[in-house]
């Protein structure tokens, strides 16, 4: 999923370069399981990490390319900012360990769930820490995810927790991550900027003690491990460039491609078992969801009728 949960700035009407960036940011996001599934035979540590070290050049390169160097620079001389990178950095690190682990081990739908919910948590998070009053579709909507999550509880005997972790950890992400002061592309940057010094010293670790899968293992691992640069990277960029030229609600409207696409590849691909119990709280999600959208899918029909 995106580093930044919301966009950079509102933007009055669709482009069609913003559409076609965001549609294959979200579309890389929702192949992304296949690519985790192909690591699924290496820790979830060591991917992260993998995942960390390799996107630090990719995102440089990046921050060259679009002259935004000296937001680095500025931002390593405020102590307010690299206090709250390491803090996104601490929860995106818990969100990635999360999503990788659960791909490996079969629970995927549990993953999609998570991400199903995020933006209804993100509401319930405003209305406690900022004090934003709730509207009563959102409310209701909030509600029906509160049912959704019992009953899956009682179905398995215990709270789904990877679904659960996934969604607070993105959900106080997003939050900490708007008080960042630097662009998408500046916080992603000095995100695995912080995080690397560690990571480079736990692959480093694995690969002299032989437990490591970069060199141990043959060409394909070594292939797919650092390409984990490419595929966290690259959708970051395509999303944070997108969401410059689309309007907030059809950002809103979009974000739900990533997780109904991780749903149907845990089923049709990874037939991942889903049960009556599963279905059903599945379905009061995509109802609470539709219930929370309901003023953006208006406000997109609306849009769309007063168009020539």
């Amino acid at each position: 999923m995106a580093t930044d949960g919301t966009p950079a700035a509102a933007q009055s009407g669709d482009t069609p370069r913003g559409f076609a960036f965001a549609l294959a940011a979200y579309f890389l996001w929702g192949f992304l399981p296949f690519y985790m599934k192909a690591v699924g035979h290496v820790p979830a540590a060591e991917v992260l990490a993998h995942r960390v070290v390799w996107s630090l050049p990719v995102a440089g390169l990046v921050l060259l390319t679009l002259g935004r160097t000296a937001d680095i620079k500025m931002a390593l001389r405020s102590p307010r900012t690299l206090m709250m990178a390491a803090v996104t950095a601490i929860f995106i690190t818990i969100n990635w360990t999360t999503y990788i682990w659960a791909i490996s081990v079969g629970r995927a739908l549990d993953a999609a769930l998570g991400y199903f919910i995020n933006p209804l948590f993100s509401i319930f998070l405003a209305a406690v820490l900022l004090k934003e009053k709730l509207s009563r579709l959102q409310l209701a909507a909030v509600g029906l995810v509160v049912i959704a999550v019992a009953i899956i509880t009682v179905d398995a005997g215990g709270l789904p927790w990877v679904a659960m972790v996934l969604t607070v950890s993105w959900g106080f992400y997003a939050f900490f991550r708007k008080t960042l002061p630097v662009g998408p592309n500046q916080g992603f940057f000095l995100e695995v900027l912080m995080l690397s010094p560690f990571c480079l010293a736990y692959v480093v670790y694995l690969e002299a003690s032989g437990q490591g899968h970069l060199r141990q293992t043959g060409l394909s691992d070594t292939l797919l491990l650092a390409g984990c640069g490419l595929v966290t990277a690259i959708p970051l960029i395509l999303y944070a460039n997108g969401a410059k030229l689309l309007r907030l609600s059809t950002i809103g409207l979009m974000q739900y491609l990533a997780p109904t696409m991780i749903f149907l590849i845990a089923i049709f691909a990874f037939h991942e078992p889903l049960n009556t119990a599963k279905l059903l709280a599945f379905g009061l999600i995509w109802v609470a969801l539709i219930v929370y959208s309901w003023p953006m899918i208006r406000q997109a029909m609306g849009s769309a009728e007063s168009k020539p």
